[in-house]
């Protein structure tokens, strides 16, 4: 069978499409229905989600310039274009951010007694004790640098802030140049003033500078006797994409290492932020020292790096939060939680074990409205202590500090379980990490693994192995988010809790895949990339095209981060041909284009983004009437389809695939926080017209309404 192929005008370029995306995390930001101190959270991620894009994709296209590759990307632009392209995206987006933060968000914060005061605008009072903690708490640790013949343009440090000072020898009249580095690991972005010292009425809640203004208006301190001309702001990003060669499991850890110590020195320079007033001369100075060109310069009206916005958060004022979402424990686990009372103590009639409940049957959760820690940390846990468990395997991408689950391998361990931890070394940004997780594991015994040779290793996996009446058991957990308790409280994922045979089987044969020398091309039930993933998917949307050319019932629902791979969309084309209805939920990038006349009439997408980040993966097929459902942590992306070993299980329970039918169609219908992609790319966010409105994360934290109920 041909492959099938997607033109270039029907393919929308993937990095546009990512500016698209956190357009739309901008949005939360800017809008009056947001809470003020969660407007500074969503302008934190846009700059956090930007610092990325940069260090990663916009590297990646300067390297390929670099390296004088004209590889077209698949809607047919050079790197070059696409480089021109992103700028013109960007441009605007942060004018927005930035005369966001101006003109309203402190104001209105100001309002509600947080003020966020330049330093010029200081009483006396609290310039003396800015100027006094200056001298205690951050003159000791700063280096001002000179720039002359003598002493060359300093390296400046990955996403570090900068000050940039004209210093004039007033013996001399010679004007001097010097850096100097804003001192932010131990030091919080906001220096808080204490409040007994404003002059407002009523007193404010919380008062602080930047940093980076206590730093430029102390510099007589670090040049006695110089004149200070003038001070600016600037900030640089660098590439910091770790390349790996494929390495041998022993030597991984070592050159994860060294590539980390690069990192944090960084590689090229792919973005200079400077201040909007800093005069020409000095941005001149700036390009030629740190080698950039004039298309990588971004000039910005207003405070750099406003992805420390999020420390805001931590100010006491609910009022201008979200309300507080403690989640549930999932009825289907109600009885299992041995610290149920709140004395600690619990009625041995009452209690039932984990393994107990999924012999009944499955149980599917959803997070955060479902707890993480009385279900996917109670499974572990009780495995842990379980004396007739025999064995725990388990894959970690990315884990939270003071894990309960790391804790609990590690007690498994020295209760004399067998206990494997594969644990992805290369989770971009996490590797340190994840170097540690896997340091103190194998001190406590634990087997470690590094993974596949060659793939990163990004399904979320745990299979339990319990002795029950002189066999064998095995207990699975399959998710579509990671074993992170942080993020299970910030993510909407799936996951599921089953004691089936044949998925335990097919774990079994999973992990040794993944630990062995084993070749597995087949599974009983799950679909496992990169060997049987992608021909799996292609295979069912296929299915959903004959039954619509038979006239049987066909169509797709599907929800996802990301969806770019050009194979996936000209099926999708050729589904929509036939008449199979595509109904995509998509949160991220998608380069598919919905709606073109004559090729994609039937697919509609659409973007939820609101209070959690929508993480969750999940595929519906109609299939003529008998309907199938997958969850899984793959995406329909090229390297999860190919380059990474991914885990997607179909749900088997009807009433499982009925109530994950109403969840996705719940994302379908929102009429609130949904945006529509058009054929050319845009998302036009839904506006309730007289219906009520419907908001889906909204609904499932006041309790599933609307015949929404909980998935467990």
């Amino acid at each position: 069978m041909a492959q099938p192929v997607v033109a270039p005008e029907h393919y929308i370029n993937r990095e546009l499409s990512w500016i698209a995306f956190n357009q739309r995390v901008l949005a939360q930001a800017l809008s009056e229905h947001t809470p003020l101190l969660e407007q500074a959270k969503f302008s934190a991620i846009f700059s956090n989600n930007l610092d990325e894009f940069f260090m990663v994709r916009v590297a990646s296209l300067k390297s390929q310039i670099e390296a004088g590759l004209q590889t077209l990307s698949d809607d047919g632009a050079t790197p070059s274009q696409q480089l021109v392209r992103i700028r013109e995206g960007l441009l605007p987006l942060l004018e927005q951010q930035q005369a966001h933060y101006r003109h309203y968000l402190k104001h209105q914060l100001a309002e509600h007694g947080v003020q966020l005061l330049d330093y010029t605008r200081l009483s006396r009072r609290q310039k003396e004790w800015v100027n006094a903690y200056f001298q205690s708490a951050i003159f000791p640790v700063l280096t001002p640098l000179a720039v002359d013949p003598a002493h060359p343009f300093p390296f400046i440090s990955n996403l570090s802030l900068n000050v940039a000072a004209l210093i004039r020898d007033p013996d001399t009249g010679q004007q001097q140049f010097a850096r100097v580095k804003v001192p932010q690991k131990n030091l919080p972005r906001f220096v808080q003033i204490p409040t007994e010292l404003s002059e407002h009425e009523p007193t404010p809640i919380y008062t602080a500078v930047p940093l980076e203004q206590v730093v430029a208006f102390n510099l007589e301190l670090l040049f006695p006797g110089m004149t200070i001309e003038g001070h600016y702001f600037f900030r640089v990003t660098r590439d910091a994409d770790l390349e790996l060669r494929d390495l041998e499991a022993d030597d991984l850890m070592e050159a994860l290492q060294e590539g980390l110590r690069k990192r944090r020195r960084g590689g090229e320079v792919v973005r200079l932020e400077v201040a909007d007033e800093m005069p020409d001369e000095v941005v001149d100075l700036l390009m030629e020292g740190t080698a950039v060109e004039p298309d990588d310069l971004y000039r910005i009206n207003g405070p750099l790096g406003l992805d420390d916005l999020m420390s805001l958060l931590a100010i006491p004022l609910p009022q201008l939060k979200d309300k507080p979402h403690l989640g549930r424990t999932a009825q289907a686990l109600a009885r299992t939680q041995k610290t149920r009372l709140e004395d600690g103590s619990i009625k041995p009639e009452e209690f039932e074990s984990i393994f107990s409940v999924l012999r009944r049957g499955d149980v599917l959760l959803h997070h955060p409205f479902d707890l993480f820690s009385t279900s996917v940390e109670e499974f572990i846990n009780q495995a842990a202590d379980d004396p007739s468990v025999l064995a725990i395997k388990m894959t970690l991408y990315r884990t939270s500090k003071d894990s309960p689950i790391i804790a609990a391998l590690i007690r498994a361990a020295e209760n004399g379980k067998q206990v494997m931890a594969l644990v992805e070394l290369k989770a971009r940004f996490d590797e340190d990490n994840n170097i540690q997780w896997a340091r103190q594991l194998e001190r406590s015994g634990v087997h470690v693994v590094y993974g596949v040779l060659g793939l990163k290793t990004h399904t979320k996996i745990t299979l339990v192995v319990r002795k029950e009446k002189e066999r064998l058991r095995s207990y699975c957990h399959i998710a579509t988010g990671n074993y992170n308790s942080k993020t299970a409280s910030l993510y909407t994922d799936l996951g599921l809790l089953t004691a089936r045979p044949e998925l335990g089987q097919d774990m079994a044969e999973l992990f040794n895949y993944l630990t062995g020398f084993s070749k597995q091309q087949n599974f009983r039930r799950l679909l496992v990339a990169p060997v049987t993933l992608r021909k799996g998917m292609e295979a069912l949307i296929l299915r959903e095209t004959e039954h619509a050319l038979l006239g049987r019932p066909a169509h797709i629902k599907a929800k996802m981060n990301a969806l770019v791979d050009p194979r996936i969309i000209a099926l999708l084309y050729e589904a929509s041909q036939a008449g199979v209805q595509v109904d995509l939920v998509v949160r991220g990038m998608c380069s598919l284009r919905p709606g073109l006349a004559g090729i994609s009439d039937n697919i509609r997408v659409s973007s939820v983004i609101g209070r959690f980040l929508e993480h969750s993966r999940l595929f519906w097929f109609a299939n003529g009437g008998d309907e199938e459902m997958y969850i899984g942590s793959a995406d329909w992306m090229p390297r999860n389809l190919d380059r990474r070993v991914e885990a997607v299980t179909p749900i088997e329970d009807p009433l499982l695939r009925q109530r994950l039918e109403t969840l996705i169609d719940s994302y379908l219908n929102d009429n609130s926080s949904a945006w529509d992609m058009q054929s050319d790319g845009r998302f036009l966010q839904r506006v309730p017209e007289g219906d009520e409105e419907r908001a889906v994360q909204r609904e499932l934290i006041n309790g599933w309404r609307h015949g929404l109920q909980s998935v467990a």
